[in-house]
């Protein structure tokens, strides 16, 4: 006979017969949650529900409506759509299925097949789809040794899983079964395909669009608006990535072992500088006086605004890097978001009166004194910073709050040029995973926070939730307003910024909230190989964060 368990979950102590999975357990206390119940925490450590505690153990419940359970419904619902693409057209008949891009919270995708792309195949599958959600199918975890895995992958097709676990040197590999479709898409998934029931599928270009529900609502589907600018940096990117042959982590990997790296960093680089240097011209070109940059955290604003000023001094003209940072209000002025902490990303942190009225005195020809802001005291500083500038100066403010005709009130659109600025990844880790560009920013941010700000990883995992808050906010509902979208992804970066970031990370313990985060993170990074930093130049973006940048980026 079975022993019995004490599981304690919501600060109570309940008795069950050991054998019970967490799902069978998770059922006496669905109605206690908004959404359904598709992870849970052990002692602390993710699981599955299909987990079976043998010992008595304290079991938090993960819903849908949480991040991490949002995550799993979204590989859920990419594995349902792919089986769905297979039953509909038959696996032998197509060659590829690509995930691509993040759009809103949708994912752009691509398919390559015998059977041409249109609505009415979109609906098809759609229906399939739907079938596969009403069947309750198990998603049966399977774990192989790695040879055998890979002799798995390399039968059903999965060439790119083998490229990327050549570089990967586990013992063992879990891949998903659905059915007769197999897949491995890096994390967790739900118990069963009835989890993930609502989506949509959207033709779009010369793909189309898995629209899948927002993160903080599993039952709302977020109709994707298609951001035209925003696509085309993507296309951009993609193109890229084409160019250079580098289109995942398995052959940035193949770069780095084959000692191409310094090439590879040399005409990324280039193709960079080629970019910024068309805006200036463009720039210039214009007339405009007023430059301004925005975008989210990390997103290398400092490097760039200093990289396109260099640019317009060549065509003759004399920009003026100013930082909108310099702008705050002091720390105690600091409003406070709805969980009652400092919203330092609401317009409202900085004095835009302030602001405006320097801008207007430096444009009519005044001198004007300009604050500084100390970060370490919080309040804004006179530090005898006098500016005038002439009729052929330009001047180039960064921030956050730039794409926002509220930050510079006082001026009409007509004098104004806007950049908008994010790192968009072009790597993909495998057809059926994209990496987030988030992830980038995240890992970006904490090298920077710990080099330039004293912030450990915890701290800075911490903050991050309230960071992205902001920029939903305040930053993404305007970057479609730009003049122009620029991408400071680097092809190569995560395999440099990997040796900055994993110390950091390992740092952060297993009793800390941030936990799970640092956890993943350092698990995607084992993917890359690492590669020397010594050869990138001082002024790249990416040494804003990794340190050894010509620039003041601090």
């Amino acid at each position: 006979m079975s022993h019995k368990i004490q599981i304690t979950t919501g600060g109570k102590e309940y008795t069950y017969f050991a054998g019970n999975t967490l799902l069978n357990i998770s059922r006496d206390f669905q109605d206690s949650f908004p959404q359904r119940i598709i992870l849970a925490r052990v002692d602390g450590i993710l699981k599955e529900l299909s987990f079976t505690p043998e010992k008595d153990c304290s079991v938090e419940f993960i819903t849908t409506g949480d991040k991490i359970g949002s995550q799993a419904y979204r590989r859920s619902c990419r594995m349902i759509m792919i089986k769905a693409f297979e039953d509909v057209i038959g696996r032998d008949r197509i060659k590829k299925i690509s995930v691509l891009y993040s759009i809103g919270s949708g994912m752009f995708c691509e398919l390559e097949s015998e059977e041409e792309l249109n609505q009415d195949l979109l609906n098809r599958v759609k229906k399939k789809m739907q079938e596969i959600v009403e069947q309750k199918i198990e998603f049966k975890r399977v774990t192989l040794p790695m040879r055998d895995a890979l002799d798995v992958f390399r039968e059903y097709g999965l060439t790119d899983k083998c490229d990327l676990f050549y570089y990967r040197r586990s013992t063992y590999v879990s891949y998903y079964m659905l059915d007769e479709t197999i897949d491995y898409l890096y994390g967790y998934m739900a118990p069963d395909t009835s989890y993930a029931d609502c989506f949509d599928l959207k033709l779009y270009a010369d793909g189309f669009i898995l629209e899948l529900p927002e993160e903080t609502d599993p039952h709302k589907l977020d109709k994707v608006s298609t951001p035209r600018r925003l696509f085309k940096v993507f296309r951009q990117s993609k193109e890229w990535s084409s160019l250079m042959d580098v289109r995942n982590i398995a052959q940035l990997n193949h770069v780095i072992s084959n000692g191409r790296f310094s090439e590879l960093v040399l005409v990324q680089e280039a193709l960079m500088e080629k970019t910024i240097g068309d805006i200036a011209e463009t720039i210039g070109k214009s007339g405009k006086r007023m430059i301004l940059i925005a975008g989210p955290s990390s997103s290398g604003k400092t490097t760039f605004s200093h990289r396109l000023s260099i640019q317009l001094r060549a065509l003759g003209l004399k920009p003026h890097p100013i930082p909108v940072d310099n702008y705050f209000v002091n720390r105690e002025e600091t409003p406070r978001d709805e969980f009652g902490v400092p919203d330092f990303e609401c317009l409202e942190a900085l004095d835009t009166k302030r602001f405006n009225e320097d801008i207007q005195g430096l444009l009519s020809g005044e001198k004007v004194e300009l604050p500084i802001f100390n970060f370490v005291t919080g309040r804004r500083e006179a530090k005898g910073n006098i500016l005038q500038i002439g009729d052929n100066d330009v001047l180039v403010i960064e921030g956050i709050h730039s794409l926002n005709d509220k930050m510079t009130y006082l001026f009409d659109s007509s004098s104004k040029y806007k950049i908008y600025i994010s790192a968009l990844t072009q790597l993909s880790m495998d057809d059926h995973s994209r990496i987030p560009t988030t992830d980038v920013r995240l890992i970006r941010r904490m090298c920077r926070d710990a080099a330039h700000r004293g912030a450990s990883a915890r701290q800075t995992l911490s903050m991050w939730d309230s960071v992205r808050r902001g920029e939903d906010k305040n930053i993404f509902p305007y970057q479609e307003e730009c003049d122009y979208m620029f991408n400071s992804a680097l092809i190569y970066e995560l395999s440099v910024l990997k040796q900055n970031v994993e110390p950091l990370l390992f740092k952060v313990t297993p009793d800390e909230a941030q936990y799970d985060e640092a956890k993943r993170l350092l698990k995607f990074l084992d993917y890359f190989l690492g590669a020397d930093s010594t050869i990138i130049p001082n002024n790249s973006i990416i040494r804003e964060f990794i340190g050894g940048s010509c620039f003041d980026v601090g």
